[in-house]
C-alpha cells in the first residue's frame, strides 16, 4: 500500500468514527447555527446532514484507498472541498442554513485540508525495484 493509499484509508476510518461520534452526541437535529448545534467530542458543531457527509467522506476514503490513483484523487478532491469549507466557515458559518461550519469547525477543516492537499498533490506511485537488484 502506497503512502497516499494509507492516508486515504486513515482519513476514511477517521471520518467514519467522527460520523458515529456525531450521531452519538445528539447530532440528529438539523440545527445549522454553530453556536446552538450539538457538539461532537464536545468541540465540533454537527447536525444530521453534517454527520451523513462525514460518513460519506469516510466510505469514499476507504473505497479510494484500494488503488493509488483513486486514493490520490480522493485526497485532492477532499482537500479542495475542505479548503472551500474553510472559506465558507468564515463567510456563512451556518452553512447557508444547512450545516454548521463556523467556530471550531473552521480550524478542524484547516487540519483536514492541509494533509489531504499535500499528500494528494505530491503523491508519486511507489515502484518496485527491478528483479534481482538489491537496495
Amino acid at each position: 500500500m502506497t503512502t497516499v493509499q494509507r492516508i486515504a484509508q486513515i482519513f476514511g476510518i477517521g471520518f467514519v468514527i467522527v460520523a458515529l461520534a456525531g450521531f452519538y452526541s445528539g447530532g440528529m437535529t438539523m440545527e445549522s447555527d454553530h453556536t446552538l448545534a450539538p457538539r461532537a467530542l464536545g468541540l465540533f458543531p454537527v447536525n444530521l446532514l453534517h454527520n451523513i457527509v462525514h460518513l460519506l467522506f469516510g466510505l469514499w476514503g476507504l473505497a479510494a484507498s484500494r488503488s493509488w490513483s483513486s486514493a490520490k484523487q480522493y485526497c485532492q478532491i477532499a482537500g479542495i472541498i475542505y479548503a472551500v469549507l474553510i472559506v465558507a466557515g468564515f463567510v456563512a458559518p451556518d452553512g447557508f442554513g444547512f450545516i454548521p461550519l463556523g467556530g471550531t469547525d473552521i480550524w478542524l477543516h484547516v487540519a483536514l485540508a492541509l494533509p489531504l492537499l499535500y499528500f494528494g498533490f505530491t503523491a508519486k506511485p511507489e515502484t518496485m525495484p527491478p528483479a534481482g537488484s538489491t537496495i
